[in-house]
């Protein structure tokens, strides 16, 4: 929700700075998502409950969900493809079309959007949820399912400025610290794991 997390757990994590316990009636994901509108300080929302993943089902049932795939692409060097976009680094994802597989729009998606051709889709890494409003005003939720992608050599990046990619660069793990500082939670978490 913008830069605000929720985290739905059964144990109270360690190490996460500037969090909120929340109770059961707080978890409405639009009023939620509105406060993160309001609040200048980015903070995590964190719920406590046994049965958390019955309570996730509950929200994912009262709102659209809209499919998406992107990927973590390694290159021969050993590199990890990044874009940037609306003023962010990001990975590269896009939305699923109908009867599209997961895995094949993953790998459309990074191709068209920094026009390279993956050579190898490996297993999946994670799924990640946000919300937004859509142009009609409707709020949804997005489920991104992300990849672990590779390609040979070091094949030219062409960024699809049609999508509002301005940038696509291949960086080596020693030089994330400029991507973690501006880019998205869910992203940089997905990058933690790369080394």
């Amino acid at each position: 929700m913008n830069e605000t997390v929720l985290i739905l757990a059964d144990f109270v994590p360690s190490k996460i700075e500037n969090t909120q316990t929340i109770s059961i009636q707080d978890i409405e994901l639009q009023k939620l998502f509105k406060q993160s509108e309001i609040d200048k300080v980015p903070k995590t929302y964190l719920y406590v409950n046994r049965d958390f993943e019955t309570v996730f089902q509950n929200l994912k049932s009262k709102l659209k969900i809209i499919k998406a795939a992107g990927g973590l692409v390694k290159n021969g060097d050993g590199d990890y493809l990044f874009i940037y976009r609306l003023g962010k680094w990001d990975l590269p994802k896009g939305k699923v079309e109908d009867n599209e597989k997961m895995k094949e729009a993953a790998v459309r998606e990074v191709e068209e959007e920094c026009g390279i051709k993956i050579n190898y889709l490996g297993k999946k890494i994670a799924t990640s949820y946000h919300t937004y409003y859509l142009r009609n005003g409707e709020f949804v939720l997005k489920a991104t399912n992300w990849y672990e992608m590779g390609v040979n050599k070091v094949p030219k990046l062409i960024p699809q400025t049609a999508e509002d990619i301005t940038k696509a660069e291949w960086r080596h793990v020693d030089q994330f610290d400029e991507v973690r500082s501006n880019t998205y939670p869910i992203i940089e978490n997905l990058i933690k794991k790369l080394k």
